[in-house]
């Protein structure tokens, strides 16, 4: 019997290759797959930096609910971004989402394909 179990939601986007939404663990954390700005019917969110990241975190506190957790739960976030230029943009409105103490946080720019935005992370479970 494996200590892992495959976490979904149907409040975001299908996986579009061979991963979980999520993998919880046998103790308290869950890890959240990166999530892009797609809204749950697969459609892409476009526009401002701001409007992305919102569905972004929107996806993975989907899948963090799945898995009767919340994202404001948060320990660790990686933040891949296309160009850092759009740091402040995603970076404001990251803020609206999370108070102290904050989750540790990398920040990396990448070649992301059709849109600015993606995030993972893992949360851990209350007690």
């Amino acid at each position: 019997m494996s200590d892992r179990q495959s976490i979904t939601s149907e409040a975001a986007p299908a996986p579009s290759g061979s991963y979980s939404q999520g993998i919880r663990t046998a103790g308290p954390l869950v890890f959240l797959a990166g999530q892009g700005p797609f809204r749950a019917d697969g459609s892409l969110v476009a526009g401002s930096v701001t409007a992305q990241t919102r569905q972004v975190l929107a996806n993975l506190d989907a899948v963090a609910h799945a898995a009767r957790g919340r994202l404001v739960d948060a320990v660790r976030v990686g933040v891949y971004l296309s160009t850092l230029d759009h740091f402040d943009e995603m970076d404001a409105e990251y803020r609206r989402h999370f108070s102290a103490p904050l989750p540790a946080r990398t920040t990396i720019a990448t070649p992301l394909v059709g849109f600015d935005v993606e995030i993972d992370a893992v949360i851990a479970l209350p007690a």
